[in-house]
């Protein structure tokens, strides 16, 4: 069964961006309400963003990990880092939640980490937010509309909030790094005045994610939205826009970070359309 042919599944969600405070560290939140589908698998796709979910009703369950050194788990919340491996999850036919896409500054303002903390494992929030996290939960589960539950979120992080800020050299080079799908490594480093050992050493430290991989993450990660957003687009298409060498080239990248080529995942993943693809990529 799929989003198209299904007489009975019910698909809903909204997207937003955060409070006005908040944007350089969440560029949006996504609630989504899935029923009626049939059980299987839908991939949770990486991305240049941290990813924060708070469920609604029933848990997460990750049935195989973005890093194979972590067991599988059910989760009412959960933090990950920048991931270059998709994550499988379990699913019943039903989903219900929030998602946030953090920003790294995002990470050590409103999580207290560098996001090379977390890497790719996936933590409950309560790790990170405490009692934050079953607040968030609670309130969240109890507001029947998508407008009070982004003003909780705008709420409870805005008056977590604390000051943060990273080397300025490691901000430009991110910026760089994720506008530009076809910028090498060297000339990011000559444009920060570092060497390019010294630029991958810090980067890795702060981010958890070598400069190569997240021109790859940042790549993909239109690619996915811009599949997503319009059903029309042909894979050519796609490449071309994404920045791509051609469409072999976007496969290859697919296979690579979610486990299976763009056409395939159309194909298989009935929740793909969950997150809407207005999100920038990410960061400050």
């Amino acid at each position: 069964m799929s989003v198209a042919d299904s007489d009975t599944a019910v698909s809903s969600g909204a997207s937003r961006h955060p409070a006005e405070p908040l944007r350089a560290l969440v560029t949006g939140y996504d609630g989504y309400r899935l029923a009626g589908f049939e059980p299987g698998i839908h991939l949770g796709l990486p991305s240049p963003c941290l990813t924060v979910i708070v469920t609604i009703d029933e848990p997460l369950d990750i049935a195989a990990q973005a890093t194979p050194e972590q067991a599988p788990g059910r989760f009412d919340t959960l933090a990950s880092g920048i991931a270059t491996a998709p994550v499988t999850i379990r699913h019943d036919g039903n989903q219900h939640g929030v998602q946030l896409a953090l920003s790294p500054l995002g990470a050590r303002s409103l999580l207290g980490v560098p996001t090379a903390a977390l890497g790719a494992w996936v933590v409950g929030l309560e790790e990170l937010l405490g009692p934050d996290a079953g607040e968030l939960t609670e309130r969240l589960s109890r507001e029947p509309g998508w407008d009070e539950r982004f003003a909780i979120l705008d709420e409870v992080l805005t008056r977590r909030a604390e000051p943060a800020e990273i080397d300025p050299h490691l901000t430009r080079a991110w910026h760089l790094l994720v506008a530009d799908g076809g910028i090498r490594v060297g000339e990011v480093a000559r444009e920060v005045g570092w060497s390019r050992r010294h630029l991958v050493n810090k980067f890795v430290a702060e981010y958890g994610v070598t400069p190569k991989d997240v021109v790859r993450l940042s790549r993909f990660h239109r690619s996915h939205r811009m599949l997503k957003g319009a059903a029309g687009a042909t894979l050519a298409d796609v490449s071309v826009v994404c920045g791509y060498y051609d469409q072999a080239h976007m496969a290859r990248d697919w296979r690579d970070l979610a486990g299976v080529a763009p056409s395939r995942w159309r194909e298989i993943d009935p929740f793909s359309f969950v997150q809407d693809p207005y999100h920038d990529d990410g960061a400050e």
